[in-house]
């Protein structure tokens, strides 16, 4: 008899830690008090500006008799170009890889300017017509 006395002592245990934790989590009484509140300044009204939109995808066509020849296509900061494949050639497919624009450099042009400024410093004034 012993045995069994062990064994219900063993089943208690764990049925009273679970109506322990069941009666804790019994719901604390709600106060009579109101809930306090925060004032919120009022914010005169703001005049809303809206701005246009920039459009989002820009598609130019080059024609030659008809035939378009080349198409620019700039999506966000991104531009490509793409041609036809040239015909009668056995390498090239009709259907041609787009060429995508990457860091271009104008070297001449930083020349030309300066140019441009010098001849315009050394060209003399025309003379006052006199009377």
């Amino acid at each position: 008899m012993m045995r069994t006395s062990t064994f219900w002592q063993f089943l208690a245990l764990p049925l009273l830690a679970v109506s322990a934790i069941a009666g804790a989590q019994t719901p604390a009484k709600p106060s009579d008090a109101p809930p306090k509140l925060e004032q919120i300044e009022e914010v005169g009204d703001a005049p809303i500006t809206v701005a246009p939109v920039a459009p989002r995808q820009q598609i130019t066509e080059k024609r030659e008799a008809g035939v378009v020849s080349e198409v620019k296509v700039s999506t966000g900061g991104s531009t490509y170009y793409m041609k036809p494949g040239t015909p009668g050639d056995p390498t090239n497919s009709q259907l041609r890889g787009p060429q995508w624009k990457v860091l271009e450099f104008d070297l001449g042009k930083k020349k030309q300017k300066q140019r441009d400024d010098d001849a315009a410093d050394t060209t003399p004034e025309p003379p006052q017509p006199t009377k």
